[in-house]
């Protein structure tokens, strides 16, 4: 390890050099970008943005507008391919990214991680349950009779960037086991969203564009089973299959999850694939053949999940979701703004849904899966944390708003009443979930050491 903390510098990069750039930008840069809570910081610095760019005086507030609602077109011929607005490019075609993350993570843990054991997976997908129904419930209550009633799925969402951000900020104060717990409840809630998306906020569909794209994600199952392990092609089937998904109606994210969760997630080769490159590579006639078979070797030796993540991850997390912050989150804000934001049943159910409904519904669904013997608390986790977690999961802020641009919209596709109310909700409620999760957490810490864990059945070993 050098003396660089947990970067290694690496002789022959100019990143690993004695000047200023590689000591003063290039090595830190490279720290942060290595640290959990890195992709919750650039969000929040985009969100900023967003707010500050939107309330700048006379044109250059307007300019914000004007950017994100210019329309971009594209023809063949007579055949219009693509007429949507940035801001509509953004969310339907950049996201699909961030929602293919999602379909992979949700599979490697389905098929090799947590949620492939179903004795350590119960509870928190049980507590995941509690942490979307609750808060729709607490929605529903504030906004029943209106025509706000329809974002009864804003507030159960879960934004996992700011809240591992915040458990990595508290460090070794949150036990290990709490992480995984958050973490497993995260990928449940995504679930929960991704289910929501699809079922609830389609509003017409077209069934021969989604023929065509149930029918190419059927190519692409018979292209795994005859062991097609050609990337190009499933670049070009799958950008056909998010195109056919977009104009079906079907909100355009979901062709991302079904490929993420189509994409394998053990590999090809196991372990013995090393052995064979090391006697093949040790060898007097290692030549360019040898290298490639070693390099093919090595890449189909690790799930094609992992990969893939590994390759888009950086893309969505330091780029593509700042860049849905900076187009979504830019409202005005004013006092009659600020008022009606005050007054607005909308408003109102969001926070209420989020800052109490989540941390709430996560404890008590937790609480009685307990109690009732169906599942038990992980080693060093208090009901006290599970609290906290459930507060931290409050922030729901990226597919929050996500879920709010599906919710508030007329029928032409455009922004309707309500949602300029529901954004300021989900900031202030992200911002309140961030701080009740903190001091929660905290306490729960500080608790830990001189108070038992209330004789609540405690699971030893996952």
């Amino acid at each position: 390890m050098s003396s660089e903390g947990s970067i290694k510098v690496r002789e022959g990069v100019w990143s690993g050099g004695d000047t200023i750039v590689a000591k003063a930008v290039a090595r830190p840069m490279a720290r942060f970008l290595r640290q959990e809570a890195a992709s919750g910081v650039l969000l929040l610095a985009a969100t900023a943005i967003a707010l500050i760019w939107a309330n700048l005086p006379g044109g250059l507030g307007e300019s914000y507008a004007q950017l994100w609602e210019t329309h971009l077109q594209f023809s063949i011929g007579s055949w219009e391919v693509l007429d949507k607005s940035l801001e509509k490019i953004v969310n339907d075609a950049l996201m699909v990214l961030f929602f293919f993350v999602v379909g992979l993570e949700i599979k490697s843990e389905l098929v090799v991680g947590d949620l492939s054991d179903a004795r350590v997976a119960a509870l928190p997908a049980i507590a995941a349950i509690g942490g979307m129904v609750i808060p729709a419930l607490f929605y529903v209550a504030a906004t029943a009779g209106s025509e706000g009633v329809n974002g009864w799925g804003v507030p159960m969402a879960t934004d996992i960037a700011f809240a591992v951000g915040v458990l990595a900020l508290l460090g070794p104060m949150v036990p290990h086991k709490l992480k995984l717990f958050l973490l497993t409840l995260a990928i449940v809630d995504d679930i929960g969203a991704i289910l929501v998306i699809a079922v609830f906020y389609t509003k017409t569909i077209r069934f021969d564009w989604l023929s065509l794209a149930i029918g190419l994600l059927l190519v692409v199952m018979l292209l795994k089973r005859f062991r097609v392990w050609y990337t190009p092609i499933y670049v070009v089937v799958g950008i056909v299959i998010w195109y056919a998904t977009f104009k079906s109606g079907v909100h355009a994210t979901i062709a991302g999850v079904a490929l993420g969760l189509l994409a394998p997630a053990r590999p090809l080769l196991g372990e013995r694939a090393f052995e064979s490159i090391e006697d093949v590579m040790s060898g007097d006639l290692a030549g360019p053949a040898a290298v490639s078979d070693a390099n093919w070797k090595m890449r189909e030796s690790v799930a094609v999940t992992t990969r893939m993540a590994s390759l888009v991850s950086p893309w969505t997390s330091f780029i593509i979701v700042p860049i849905f912050a900076l187009a979504n989150a830019g409202i005005k804000i004013s006092g009659d703004s600020v008022s009606g934001a005050l007054s607005s049943r909308v408003t109102l159910g969001i926070i209420l849904g989020l800052v109490l409904g989540k941390p709430l519904g996560v404890w008590f669904a937790t609480w009685l899966a307990v109690r009732l013997n169906v599942a038990s608390l992980p080693e060093g986790v208090s009901m006290q944390h599970v609290f906290g977690a459930g507060a931290v999961a409050g922030i729901g802020f990226t597919v929050a708003l996500f879920i709010a641009k599906l919710a508030f919209v007329d029928d032409n596709g455009q922004p309707a009443a309500f949602l300029d109310e529901a954004i300021m909700g989900i900031l202030v409620a992200s911002v309140l979930a961030t701080l009740l999760g903190w001091f929660s957490l905290r306490r729960a810490a500080a608790n830990q050491a001189g108070t038992p864990q209330a004789d609540l059945p405690v699971q030893q070993t996952h």
